[in-house]
């Protein structure tokens, strides 16, 4: 087992260039992921936002329940046109008492490649290694659920948006 990263990959039965617009575009990407994003995703950019629950799938949004209202911040790494956008940020870190920004974060990377019927989806999450060693098992266990929940909103998401 890697300890260090997540990767989950999906193939969307979708446009390219609506599957860009589903992970790039700040209010489509919080649609789906469960965030309200307070600006747009620009490379060398820390965006903000809050948990607010998935537009897509009430029974995810439910389990996002507790963690409403919390703070949501990444830091834009790169935007690739129609190939590749990835951000950092401190994964799992929703305990409201504890300062994570002394933590190392980890990156997360959407990767986009032509698929037999669609689009292949790949997200990587690295890093967690570098993380503190009482948090590193709940942050890989927890996100490595969290990512599996998450291709499947931008699924649901898409097939939603495609058939509206």
């Amino acid at each position: 087992m890697n300890t260090d990263r997540i990767v989950k990959t999906i193939v969307l039965r979708a446009p390219r260039d609506r599957v860009w617009q589903a992970i790039t575009d700040s209010s489509r990407f919080g649609a789906w992921f469960g965030v309200e994003v307070d600006g747009p995703f620009v490379a060398g950019r820390q965006v903000s936002g809050r948990i607010v629950g998935t537009q897509v799938d009430a029974e995810v949004a439910k389990h996002q329940e507790p963690y409403f209202g919390q703070p949501w911040r990444i830091q834009v790494e790169r935007i690739e046109p129609m190939t590749l956008f990835s951000f950092r940020w401190h994964p799992y870190a929703l305990d409201p008492d504890t300062d994570y920004s002394k933590e190392p974060m980890t990156l997360v990377t959407f990767e986009l490649q032509d698929a037999a019927g669609g689009i292949l989806l790949t997200i990587t999450e690295s890093g967690f290694d570098g993380l503190p060693i009482g948090r590193r098992a709940q942050a890989l266990e927890s996100n490595t659920i969290g990512w599996d929940h998450q291709a499947r909103l931008i699924e649901k998401y898409l097939v939603r948006e495609l058939s509206g």
